[in-house]
């Protein structure tokens, strides 16, 4: 690994190797506490955030490395100064740059030029860390992602297309239930779908809720991405009977509720979803830092 653009990127084993070094990390965080000793790692960040900020923040501290956080205060990325000129000039200072932006061109153009690995902590198109968290997630639930099977139900988004690229690496069976014009993008799903097939995997996408049958786990996310405009009661009428409920949760007769967050309760999910016991996503938020902690010792520690 030279970078950590996408999950698509990796193959079975080292989407495994990182998930088996995360519960390393997890379980015997002291014996990684100096893995980024003199390391320096710059977080650029052109949208706002809670769990990527802090879990980052927090996370390469407890390796041992420094942070820094570059907001849009001196200008949004390429605007300013190009995005080649940011990624040589922090290649000059930092071991490595975190990036949270609006466009994967954003990303792909900090990764041609920098000379350090880069680590796209969300773009429009993919959301890797959120979906090795949840992979680790599941792993430490189920015991193993083999034959796994998944249910995505709301909008196509970036954090769709991840779990789509790593379920399909690790043999899943995963379904994507959408309102028709909102299925996930058309590419990723046929390279998702190549995926599923060399390794023992299915990815099936559907309109209708009735076409889930059982599931291990169930997943939703907003109906509307942080930058759209999209309108609430433009979309609230078809959306909603995609709403994760416990009825839903019943009628499919999964164990595990699963939402990157934020959430918009009473929205996409129920509150009484969101906070029972089959619940997941205080799980999920932790993980992040342990998931994208192997990420960052893979790529730096010696």
């Amino acid at each position: 690994m030279d970078n950590f653009l996408s999950l698509k990127q990796l193959t079975q084993t080292q989407l495994h190797d990182l998930l088996q070094l995360a519960q390393m990390i997890k379980a015997a965080p002291t014996q990684y506490n100096q893995a980024l000793a003199g390391k320096s790692v710059v977080m650029l960040f052109e949208k706002p955030s809670l769990r990527t900020r802090v879990s980052f923040d927090i996370g390469i501290n407890k390796l041992g490395g420094h942070c820094l956080y570059l907001d849009q205060q001196n200008g949004a990325l390429g605007q300013r100064e190009s995005i080649a000129d940011f990624a040589t000039n922090l290649s000059c200072w930092a071991d490595a740059i975190v990036a949270r932006v609006y466009s994967n061109k954003t990303i792909n153009e900090l990764a041609q030029h920098a000379s350090v690995p880069v680590i796209n902590a969300l773009c429009d198109l993919y959301h890797p860390c959120q979906g090795l968290a949840d992979l680790l997630t599941l792993t430490e639930q189920l015991g193993t992602l083999k034959n796994t099977k998944l249910t995505y139900i709301g909008d196509g988004n970036n954090v769709t297309h991840s779990l789509m690229y790593g379920a399909a690496i690790m043999g899943m069976k995963m379904t994507v239930v959408c309102p028709a014009g909102h299925f996930p993008d058309g590419q990723v799903v046929q390279e998702a779908q190549a995926l599923a097939a060399q390794n023992g995997g299915s990815l099936l996408l559907t309109s209708e809720v009735s076409d889930i049958g059982e599931q291990d786990a169930i997943y939703t996310d907003t109906w509307i991405s942080m930058g759209d405009n999209t309108s609430f009661t433009d979309i609230q009428q078809k959306f909603a009977p995609y709403q994760v409920n416990q009825t839903l949760m019943q009628q499919v007769g999964t164990p595990y509720f699963m939402h990157c967050l934020p959430a918009h309760r009473g929205v996409e999910v129920t509150d009484e979803v969101m906070d029972g016991e089959q619940s997941l996503i205080l799980q999920q938020a932790e993980n992040r830092m342990h998931a994208q902690n192997a990420v960052l010792v893979t790529l730096l520690a010696q």
